[in-house]
């Protein structure tokens, strides 16, 4: 390894080279992460079913449980983001884990709706939200000053990664051995990964003395910010006074509203409906984990090359379009159609993610991440709200038919958001003294 030869700026010291950057390796201890604590969120639409034949609980009652899961993923994870500032990554994430470990074993016990709720939808949520993607946000601009479109893209995939591996899984699990089975192997991967995280995640790269992949001088670890949960309020409070902020979240909560709200949530009982088995339903929405893990990738390489806006009108364009037919193609068995809707959705499923991590980036530099995170929250409280009203729709019209329409208009409204964003000068967050 050699030394750079260019003298570095005060406050910094100089860089040693690398064969392979360890931000590639922290990058991959938090894909590791996000893969194995995504066995969560490939189980909602897997319980709604069983639930309802084992306890007699409406659809409604089980969608409330699985919408405040939805709603504390987002809402915790703007603080998630500062607390990670405040105190490191790792703690952070690890009680998280330890949350959704506790929260999904107590639902094997459960007896009242009750229960679910505060089992699956408060620990489960809450937990969740520090993994959410505020978590890949925070790896992203503390190791890369380079090549931040296409890593994004690679951690959002991570969690198509563990909905593809789960999902399969988790179906044959609860049809041989009842739904409690997925609760436990849910628990015990969420535990398994904890020690990945505290052995092997690093906070920022002058913790092993190098710069950010693409930077060519070393940036001394910052100070932690103390004050977590009042600078995430007063951030948003700053990025409420833009218009781009509101125009982000309201196109993110759409896009929330079509993905984990409604079709991760509810394409597996629909498909039921139409009398579809629910290992082939479930496999369905795995195959959506294939395409779009490899749509996600090729999304973040777009982004650091093209007008993230642009790219934002494309993706919620098609993705209205194809929720419209989506009605037309549920049947018994699983057809070339079908198969299209769900190659076409599973590129487009949350290619959503590294242009508007860009933007965050792009108008809040100083707190790209905790922007992203109240940007996510809208994101996550349009899926809880549709997670819920999808099942009392269902439960009052006996299909689900309206609210695919009604989140295919939805896209049109996000794709003419996204399009009509400003862009401009960087908005910097007033320094307040302590």
């Amino acid at each position: 390894m050699s030394q750079t030869t260019t003298p570095p700026p005060a406050g910094r010291t100089s860089v040693r080279r690398h064969r392979i950057h360890p931000a590639w390796w922290v990058a991959a201890v938090a894909f590791v992460t996000i893969v194995g604590a995504a066995a969560f969120t490939a189980a909602p639409g897997l319980l709604v079913d069983p639930l309802n034949e084992d306890f007699g609980w409406s659809r409604g009652t089980i969608g409330a449980g699985i919408t405040l899961q939805l709603a504390l993923y987002g809402l915790t994870a703007p603080f998630a983001a500062a607390l990670m500032d405040r105190f490191g990554i790792r703690p952070v994430v690890a009680v998280a884990l330890t949350m959704i470990t506790l929260g999904s074993l107590s639902t094997v016990w459960m007896s009242q709706s009750w229960q679910f709720v505060l089992g699956w939808g408060v620990l489960v949520g809450g937990g969740s939200g520090c993994m959410a993607l505020a978590f890949g946000a925070t790896i992203t601009t503390r190791w890369f000053e380079k090549r931040q479109g296409l890593v994004s893209g690679l951690l959002t995939a991570g969690g198509a990664s563990g909905q593809l591996i789960f999902l399969p899984v988790l179906a044959i699990l609860i049809g041989k051995f009842g739904w409690q089975a997925a609760s436990v192997t849910i628990a015990l991967v969420a535990a398994a990964v904890i020690p990945f995280v505290l052995l092997l995640l690093r906070d920022y790269p002058a913790d092993v003395g190098l710069p950010p992949y693409g930077a060519e001088q070393i940036v001394p670890r910052p100070a932690p910010v103390t004050g977590a949960a009042r600078r995430t309020v007063r951030v948003l409070g700053m990025a409420m006074r833009t218009k781009a902020f509101w125009l982000l979240a309201g196109a993110f909560a759409i896009c929330g509203i079509t993905t984990n709200g409604l079709i991760r949530t509810h394409f597996v009982p629909a498909a039921h409906d139409h009398g579809m088995a629910t290992v082939a339903a479930a496999s369905l929405l795995a195959v959506i984990g294939i395409f779009d893990v490899a749509g996600t990738i090729f999304s973040g390489w777009l982004t650091d090359r093209f007008n993230p806006v642009v790219l934002l009108g494309v993706y919620y364009s098609l993705r209205g379009i194809s929720l419209i037919f989506l009605p037309m193609l549920l049947a018994p068995e699983v057809h070339i159609p079908m198969v299209f809707f769900i190659v076409f959705y599973g590129l487009d499923w949350v290619a959503t993610v590294p242009p508007t991590l860009a933007l965050c980036r792009e108008i809040w530099p100083e707190d790209a991440p905790i922007v992203f995170g109240w940007v996510l929250a809208s994101h996550q409280v349009g899926a809880g709200l549709v997670a819920w009203m999808g099942g009392v729709v269902r439960d009052v019209t006996g299909s689900y038919d309206l609210v695919w329409y009604a989140a295919g208009a939805l896209c049109a409204a996000a794709a003419l958001m996204s399009l009509v964003m400003p862009r401009g000068e960087p908005v910097v967050e007033p320094v307040v003294e302590p």
